[in-house]
């Protein structure tokens, strides 16, 4: 998901567009938002973009479509609102997003400058972070959190090189320490990475690769509701070097070959056992470019403190690395705040609970694998349009 670097400009506009407030009988209740969509550059202008607009306290939702001036108009209560357009036109990807817009009393027009990116050729297919039940035992489980990528082009895809993290803040409900979206991706607590020399580990079209983030065991041998994770051609973050804490870093199971170690290219916080949230976690994958990661995260500029923190550091990757993006928020709050810009992520995945056994799965796009022969999944690079929540883990037996 290879970004190209447009700045998320957001003002008010003066300019009419649309307004389909006179179609709702209840007009006199209610005010118009209007978002006018601003593009790169003339050729990339096209007009059916979808915008949706949430109502941050209460989750209320509306949807409508661009006409052909780039304009969508909402009749809704007076509150406040986060924006979020996407679309799509063979691999190039449109997106744009705006937090905190304010709809007190008066109409108003929104101008969303929207980034154009690439989607990703392997993308994250499922995030299963929240954990199950214990049963038949009383209490909570944890450990047994995994992620799934999958090659969603039509050539081989090698996962050698290539790195995950997780972003600063932890959490979706985590006050940003930087007060804006920086202009960097801030991993926190370790960059891990991919063994193999370029062509170790291929991944065909359509084929998935599963990385257990913490136990590469048989959780489910114990605890009926998790799932297995102790099989052949799994990959797994373990180094009991830098994270020596047995109760969620067990030895790897019999079927787990040691050249399916993650390596750990840096570690920059101070705790004993790799943190991804269980609530709601922003997780990226991305490879280096022009350097090598061991080289970059050598520079001192490129890893810096998380501000008003003692303990952890974040190293900051460029947004042109990223192949792909996940933020997750937290179902139970109305305090979720972006930590990704929209050229890689637009919107979010709604984790409703913990300790459901529920996980976060990507889309199949019906149509693309129809006509491919393989499984192809949405890419927008908005997890709003891209994800849903499953009662399962898709790994369930």
């Amino acid at each position: 998901m290879k970004r190209i670097i447009y700045i998320l400009i957001l003002a008010l506009w003066t300019a009419s567009c649309t307004d389909f407030r006179q179609e709702n009988p209840y007009a006199d209740d209610l005010h118009t938002l209007t978002v006018r969509t601003e593009w790169p550059s003339q050729e990339h202008k096209k007009s059916g973009l979808e915008v949706r607009v949430e109502e941050m306290n209460i989750g209320s939702r509306y949807v409508s479509y661009t006409d052909p001036q780039g304009c969508a108009a909402f009749a809704i209560p007076d509150g406040l609102y986060r924006i979020t357009i996407s679309g799509r036109e063979d691999t190039d990807v449109f997106n744009g997003s705006a937090d905190k817009i304010v709809l007190a009393g008066k109409d108003i027009e929104t101008s969303l400058r929207l980034s154009v990116s690439k989607a990703g050729s392997i993308v994250i297919k499922e995030i299963y972070c929240g954990g199950c039940k214990k049963l038949p035992e009383e209490g909570n489980y944890q450990t047994d959190q995994y992620i799934i990528l999958h090659n969603n082009d039509y050539n081989v895809q090698y996962l050698d090189s290539l790195c995950f993290g997780t972003l600063a803040p932890y959490r979706s409900t985590g006050s940003n320490p930087w007060g804006i979206l920086p202009d960097f991706v801030p991993v926190i607590q370790a960059v891990w990475q991919f063994p193999g020399d370029g062509d170790d580990f291929p991944l065909q079209p359509g084929e998935d690769a599963v990385l257990c983030l913490r136990g590469a065991i048989d959780h489910a041998a114990q605890y009926p509701l998790s799932v297995n994770l102790n099989k052949p051609d799994y990959f797994v973050c373990y180094n009991p070097t830098y994270f020596s804490n047995t109760s969620y870093h067990p030895a790897p199971g019999n079927l787990i070959s040691q050249d399916r170690y993650l390596d750990v290219v840096v570690k920059t916080g101070k705790a004993n056992a790799y943190t991804m949230s269980v609530q709601s976690p922003a997780v990226v994958i991305f490879r280096s470019q022009g350097v090598s990661i061991q080289d970059f995260v050598d520079v001192t500029d490129n890893i810096t403190p998380v501000p008003g923190s003692s303990v952890d550091n974040v190293v900051k990757v460029p947004y042109e690395w990223i192949l792909d993006a996940v933020e997750v928020f937290e179902g139970s709050s109305s305090n979720n705040q972006k930590r990704l810009q929209p050229s890689v992520d637009a919107g979010y995945v709604m984790l409703s609970d913990t300790f459901l056994g529920h996980s976060l799965i990507r889309l199949v796009d019906e149509e693309a694998t129809a006509a491919s022969g393989y499984e192809i999944l949405r890419d927008t690079n908005n997890s709003l349009n891209d994800f849903y929540e499953s009662e399962r883990q898709s790994l369930y037996e």
